[in-house]
């Protein structure tokens, strides 16, 4: 299925501006200057806030999937880039504009919208109409850069209205969410976005009812969030779909009820025996791969919903059969960020975390900002679910 992105408004993406260089912060940030390259360790100016701006000394970032994407050139986000955008971190200063918080305030950094399209209005701001501007354009809606080299250099910055892989970020308002001061921010920073859209797309999309069967493919950051979910929203069975033992084994320990190995097992013959044939009622995929896809839909019970947040190459197609298909009328659709809001929905989970009914700390892994590439490499071969920098 294709689809093409509309960016609206008066967005004016990827234009370089000339910049003041007296007065501005150095600070040491991760940059991508290539595509499938490792990312450079550099210092960088960062120039003064924004009336809408609120400038977070870092304490940590998680690294994302799409944090890997964008460096390899999959979104368009040009580079030199800072990326990042899982960051957490403490208030420094804040711009005449800002009333949502104030210096000394401990902050977790989300994604960023435009706050007037009519999405945003209406409170669909994972959904915003600007997002592909506002998120990967690199610049703010002006055309400038909060980023540079003492050469003058413009370095894209203002990733998901951050760009965390930086000791200090310039970030929107927007994507800022202010919480407790005891919260440990190395651990929860991933609820910026990973952990926010696994658990989202449960709690707040599918929003399964008690007793219901659910089934996740794909048990990295975001799988396991959505499982520990399932979980709290009292779903009866809970099936985990993976490749890896050792990931089905975390999903276990963290709410599935039963597992299956894809590569090993036949998965639709398992999702039949587990469900007696009835089939399953709501199915979360973050592969985004379309054979798992495809075979997943064929699992669903009558009036089931298959959702997926898995990133896949413009271009890509599911093939569905619709004929044998049409009896059940299952539903099909795909989900950003959880669909929330993340000033609302991010102290929801650091509430369930203080509960302990939502362990985020099993699935982290911290790393020190130095050893960046390792993470992302750690990542790739999954070798740790959700890797973490810690500055």
């Amino acid at each position: 299925m294709r689809s093409t992105v509309q960016i609206r408004d008066d967005f004016v993406p990827y234009i370089e501006k000339p910049q003041e260089y007296e007065a501005m912060k150095t600070i040491t940030a991760a940059v991508a200057r290539a595509r499938k390259a490792p990312l450079s360790i550099e210092e960088l100016r960062l120039d003064d806030i924004r009336n809408d701006e609120v400038r977070v000394k870092l304490v940590a970032s998680g690294i994302c999937h799409n944090d890997a994407l964008t460096r390899d050139g999959v979104y368009p986000t040009p580079l030199p880039a800072v990326l990042g955008y899982e960051g957490a971190g403490i208030v420094e200063e804040v711009g005449a504009d800002v009333t949502s918080v104030k210096p000394g305030d401990h902050v977790i950094l989300s994604a960023a919208y435009c706050g007037h399209c009519a999405q945003c209005l209406a409170g669909d701001v994972a959904y915003c109409a600007n997002m592909m501007t506002v998120d990967f354009g690199g610049r703010r809606r002006d055309g400038s850069t909060s980023l540079s080299t003492a050469s003058g250099e413009v370095v894209s910055s203002h990733y998901f209205g951050q760009s965390s892989f930086s000791t200090y970020v310039n970030a929107l308002e927007r994507a800022v969410v202010p919480v407790p001061a005891d919260v440990p921010l190395e651990i929860l920073a991933p609820l910026g976005c990973g952990i926010q859209t696994g658990a989202g797309s449960v709690l707040n999309d599918l929003r399964p009812e008690a007793g219901s069967v659910l089934a996740v493919a794909g048990t990295g950051g975001v799988g396991l969030a959505a499982i520990m979910a399932a979980k709290v929203a009292g779903c009866g069975t809970v099936i985990a779909v993976d490749v890896h033992d050792s990931r089905l084994e975390l999903a276990r320990e963290l709410g599935a009820t039963h597992t299956v190995n894809s590569k090993t097992a036949d998965l639709g013959a398992e999702l039949d025996r587990i469900t007696g044939g009835r089939g399953v009622n709501y199915i979360l995929d973050t592969t985004g791969v379309p054979a798992v896809l495809s075979g997943l839909a064929k699992a669903l019970a009558v009036r089931g919903v298959l959702a997926t947040v898995g990133s896949a190459p413009a271009g890509t197609e599911v093939p569905f059969e619709i004929g044998l298909s049409l009896p059940k009328g299952w539903t099909f659709k795909t989900i950003i960020q959880g669909s929330s809001v993340s000033q609302n929905f991010i102290p929801r989970l650091v509430e369930l975390w203080s509960q302990g009914r939502f362990p985020v700390e099993k699935l982290v892994k911290q790393y020190a900002f130095e050893d960046i590439n390792k993470a992302f490499e750690d990542s790739a071969s999954g070798a740790t679910v959700k890797p973490v920098v810690v500055f």
